[in-house]
């Protein structure tokens, strides 16, 4: 059996969302570390402004992971019937959920001790669906092609035809097959 090949973009964009969504996950964990903590704290939370961090992979997340949405439910539709790819979209949607909630708070609130806003409940629960979904995703992805799969996903070949180039071509001509 050879070994597994995933489409370019579909590798860019789930590599720019699991970078974004682990550096969105640590400082998270500082930023609940530091200002929350009712279920527990690091050991050592480092001196920073991880609010605003925090805040801005938000920011950079909401497009790329939409952009990887969109993808999911176009290019990569077929992918989704495996269960381990369904719930992938599962942390998508709760990954939309916590960027939502994530700008409907206020800064302060957490500095400031306020920790009983539902936004903010509903911010850590999503976090919570994202977390877990992708543990099932990965322990599925292993379970169904092991390290080769998952290391199709870091590969960085790309073969004739699956070149950034090619992405307009291979979106028009889903969009043809769809009419």
């Amino acid at each position: 059996m050879g070994r597994p090949y995933q489409p370019s973009l579909l590798r860019l964009l789930h590599g720019l969302t699991a970078l974004l969504v682990i550096g969105c996950w640590l400082s998270g964990l500082l930023v609940y570390s530091r200002y929350d903590g009712r279920w527990g704290r690091l050991p050592f939370t480092p001196d920073g402004n991880w609010i605003d961090l925090h805040g801005q992979l938000g920011w950079f997340l909401l497009p790329v992971g939409l952009a990887f949405t969109a993808y999911a439910l176009t290019l990569g539709k077929a992918r989704l019937r495996r269960a381990t790819n369904s719930m992938a979209l599962v942390a998508l949607v709760a990954l939309v959920l916590a960027v939502a909630t994530g700008k409907l708070m206020q800064e302060n609130w957490l500095r400031d001790g306020e920790l009983h806003h539902l936004v903010y409940a509903l911010h850590l629960v999503a976090w919570l669906v994202i977390g877990l979904a992708v543990l099932v995703h990965v322990a599925g992805s292993l379970q169904q092609g092991g390290w080769p799969l998952l290391a199709s996903m870091s590969n960085t070949s790309v073969r004739e035809g699956d070149l950034p180039g090619d992405w307009p071509g291979q979106i028009r001509r889903y969009m043809k097959r769809k009419r």
